[in-house]
């Protein structure tokens, strides 16, 4: 029981969104998604979700292909978009059992999952708003409330961290994992990286629609790269990238400089960081993060 993605490719006029992506997500596990803005993260959860169609390649949900069986492929995926969609003067419970009439779940049967799933969700006592008067964090939550109608054995989460309190952030991470603990295999892509290497077994890092690499949690904290030095810096400009290229992948956030894969002698940076004000210079562990821009540092300098 998983999602295989099998080559799947997508293209948009000209723009290649996605090239020959393949990946698994097995029953029981989290699996990252990581990737920068535009990198595809979003086209491969919709196509998986069959709200969008390949060009080539298909998925498999359970042995049912999502381009051929597409209703009975989707019936055991639960999707909880970055923003959902929704008829914005409906009230939630109405249009709760609206939905819960496509998988053929009685009016009856749907108040009484309604009840069960806004509560586990957060959303008791809120279920006649209009979903106008929803916060963005409590539409997610009406998403995830109807993701579960079929009660599905694989989830998609995309981006659904995003703007977020802490408090929403923590519900869907521990949701993940109660998941998971239930034998459900659960895809999650997120921009906030610690929370994915906190809960992930497995991350996969796609870049310019193209699957770079895939690790396993232990293999990245186990990472035995080289290391990545960190630099605050009291006047940081443009030129400073080109002053560090020479001792590995640099990357600027702020006043601080990070500078993966790093080659050569502390003292001799430290030197020509003299003139930008050098308030803190170090080495530090390689975290999700790190190794993410190193990937594609590295894919970038090859292209």
């Amino acid at each position: 029981m998983t999602i295989k993605v099998i080559n799947i490719s997508k293209k948009y006029g000209k723009i290649t969104a996605l090239q020959d992506v393949s990946f698994e997500v097995r029953d029981g596990e989290i699996v990252g998604y990581v990737g920068l803005n535009g990198a595809g993260k979003t086209t491969t959860i919709e196509i998986i979700s069959g709200v969008r169609s390949p060009d080539q390649g298909d998925v498999e949900i359970d042995g049912h292909s999502i381009v051929k069986e597409k209703r009975v492929a989707s019936k055991n995926l639960g999707w909880v978009p970055e923003l959902p969609i929704f008829e914005q003067d409906a009230k939630a419970l109405d249009y709760f059992i609206y939905l819960a009439g496509f998988y053929g779940i009685s009016t009856e049967d749907a108040r009484k999952k309604a009840q069960e799933l806004f509560s586990m969700v957060g959303l008791e006592g809120r279920e006649k708003d209009k979903l106008k008067n929803y916060s963005q964090g409590m539409k997610k939550r009406f998403a995830l409330a109807v993701s579960m109608l079929s009660d599905p054995k694989n989830f998609l989460f995309d981006e659904v961290l995003n703007g977020l309190d802490p408090q929403g952030i923590a519900f869907f991470r521990d949701l993940a994992i109660r998941f998971k603990k239930e034998g459900k295999g659960v895809l999650f892509s997120s921009h906030i990286l610690t929370e994915i290497e906190n809960i992930a077994d497995r991350v996969i890092f796609i870049h310019k629609g193209r699957i770079m690499k895939e690790m396993r949690i232990d293999e990245i904290r186990n990472y035995a790269g080289s290391s990545t030095v960190r630099v605050v810096l009291q006047k940081p400009n443009e030129t400073v990238i080109k002053v560090v290229e020479k001792y590995g992948i640099p990357r600027m956030e702020g006043n601080t400089l990070y500078i993966s894969d790093f080659k050569g002698d502390m003292q001799n940076l430290f030197s020509d960081l003299a003139p930008y004000g050098v308030n803190e210079i170090g080495k530090v562990s390689n975290n999700l993060e790190e190794i993410f821009f190193k990937i594609i540092g590295l894919y970038n300098q090859g292209t």
